[in-house]
């Protein structure tokens, strides 16, 4: 058994916002002693990580909490989800390090990039990424449902499906001159919006919040502005204006 003292230490967390977890019914302590003193046992430590997990990956805790509380949920399952979704993030932040040393290269001119490979952060490992990042602000069923049919793909649709994304990209970037209410720009738009079936359908409020984050998030917006610093808000207000004629 641990004390509160001795699994915040070792989660990296506060006793405060264990004791919050408590006050919510997220993680109720095995054992509670006649002071007052929680403690918890191992199926109570297995219990936190699956929280701080579902934590690093922007979910509410109300949500988490009714995640964790399905009677189907399975802590291996939702392990191999964690692991794989972390597999993919150290593989993207690899191609953005080998990325960002070309484009170096690149712009000291000892070496020409291809439009392609400006645009190798979003492969389409990365497209399903973003669209379950947006996902994850709304319905994990949601997010599960996406994964199964990104799984159902074979690797020739997967690069297909990746490079339908990056010619949505494109068509965006290209209709910069021309402005966001601009018949290029809502083609480009239409394309971005059409490219999300393959992975969720969103509904208009979610199109936008998906246009916001990658705006607002330096995450995102650090790979629109290796493109062109200008992508991130003008995308923005393209969908803005492409949300406004539905």
């Amino acid at each position: 058994m641990l004390t509160i003292q001795q699994l915040a230490k070792l989660a990296g967390i506060t006793t405060r916002t264990l004791r919050h977890y408590h006050q919510i019914g997220l993680l109720t302590p095995a054992r509670i002693g006649e002071n007052g003193y929680r403690y918890y046992d191992d199926a109570d430590a297995i219990r936190l990580q699956q929280i701080l997990l579902y934590r690093e990956l922007g979910i509410p805790l109300d949500e988490i909490r009714s995640v964790l509380a399905q009677p189907g949920f399975q802590v291996s399952q939702a392990l191999e989800e964690h692991h794989d979704r972390l597999i993919r993030q150290i593989a993207h932040l690899e191609r953005l390090v080998q990325t960002v040393e070309d484009t170096l290269v690149h712009i000291k001119g000892d070496k020409l990039m291809s439009t392609k490979q400006l645009f190798e952060p979003f492969t389409e490992e990365q497209q399903a990424a973003y669209e379950k990042e947006a996902m994850q602000q709304y319905d994990p069923q949601v997010v599960k449902e996406s994964n199964r049919k990104w799984k159902s793909y074979s690797d020739a649709e997967k690069m297909r499906i990746g490079e339908e994304g990056n010619a949505a990209y494109q068509a965006i970037v290209d209709s910069i001159p021309f402005g966001p209410e601009s018949l290029q720009a809502q083609a480009g738009v239409a394309l971005w919006r059409k490219h999300m079936d393959y992975f969720w359908t969103p509904a208009p409020d979610q199109l936008l919040g998906l246009a916001h984050l990658y705006n607002d998030d330096p995450r995102f917006k650090a790979n629109f502005d290796k493109i062109d610093p200008r992508l991130a808000a003008y995308m923005l207000l393209a969908v803005e204006v492409y949300i406004s004629r539905l």
